[in-house]
């Protein structure tokens, strides 16, 4: 797996929101089934609200690598959506530039 997809996975599982903002580039974007968050301040804000603010949990299951995308499969927990989702994570210069999150 990309370093930065792992660093990205750990800080979540750490529940660590500076470190998790820290993975991304500067103009860095989360899409969640369609509603995109673009910088730190955003993904900050779509964080507290729905992924580290609800103390997530990510049990991954599967790694595939394809056309330079890291796709991720993980049973989801936490106090927020639970169960089965995939990530498909796009890396630029050893940071993770999108995050595309659906189940």
């Amino acid at each position: 797996m990309d370093a930065a997809v792992q660093a990205a996975i750990d800080a979540a599982n750490n529940n660590d929101l500076e470190a998790f903002l820290a993975c991304f580039t500067k103009d860095g974007v989360v899409d969640d089934w369609g509603r995109e968050f673009r910088g730190a301040e955003r993904i900050g804000q779509w964080s507290d609200n729905e992924f580290i603010g609800k103390q997530v949990s990510l049990d991954v299951t599967e790694v595939d690598t394809r056309d330079g995308e890291t796709m991720v499969t993980a049973q989801v927990g936490g106090n927020g959506f639970t169960g089965p989702s995939h990530f498909v994570f796009t890396v630029d210069g050893g940071k993770v530039s999108r995050m595309t999150i659906r189940a």
